[in-house]
């Protein structure tokens, strides 16, 4: 597929046929994803890989409620996705890059102080989200070029409860998770989609704003 294409063609699909997806292609789609740009090529993220329902069920049990399951009405067609990749930043592996040699002039590897005598994150953008934001496109588009349907569940609930649920490390913070997949089912469009798309004449500005 091409690349415009795959741009073009990709959306959010939130209802799956639960249908296994073959591990060479689970695999392929996280492989392209260690190829997203990272801020001094930290690479400061890691996916648990969840397969099954013996191992998304843990995911589900974590982030959402039996009230929120009882009342949305994706959580049929949601609680099929074969493949849940559940995303965790590591913000002190980018603090500890920025202290190397050739970062340490950007003054990013050491937290500051204000009038007051408190610390001040010297980081104005969180590098580490902006990776990970960079790592989940590159794993929606290529499960779109894979024929698979994909979406991205933010970080809403359940933070603390997932990372004790899948072990991960307490100085983790929880991205978000990619869902992966046969689409199947009924599908409700967002809501969201009633505001239509920015157009490129409404969003770039030459030369100045």
């Amino acid at each position: 597929m091409e690349l415009s294409d795959a741009v073009r063609g990709r959306r959010m699909v939130r209802s799956f046929s639960g249908e296994p997806v073959p591990a060479e292609v689970l695999d392929r789609v996280l492989e392209l994803a260690c190829r997203a740009p990272s801020a001094g090529n930290t690479g400061g993220w890691d996916a648990v890989v969840l397969t099954g329902p013996e191992e998304t069920s843990v995911f589900w049990d974590a982030t959402t409620t039996a009230d929120w399951r009882a009342r949305s009405r994706r959580w049929p067609g949601l609680s099929l996705a074969p493949a849940v990749v559940a995303l965790f930043a590591d913000p002190d592996a980018y603090r500890a890059r920025y202290r190397l040699p050739d970062k340490e002039s950007s003054g990013l590897g050491a937290a500051t102080h204000d009038a007051s005598g408190g610390d001040v994150d010297p980081w104005a953008v969180p590098y580490w989200f902006v990776d990970g934001g960079f790592a989940v496109m590159v794993m929606l588009l290529a499960a779109t070029d894979a024929g698979l349907g994909a979406c991205f569940l933010g970080n809403f609930r359940g933070e603390t409860a997932l990372r004790s649920a899948l072990g991960v490390p307490g100085d983790r913070r929880y991205l978000g998770a990619v869902l992966m997949g046969q689409p199947g089912g009924v599908d409700p469009p967002s809501q969201s989609l009633a505001r239509g798309r920015r157009q490129p004449f409404e969003v770039v500005h030459r030369g100045r704003w």
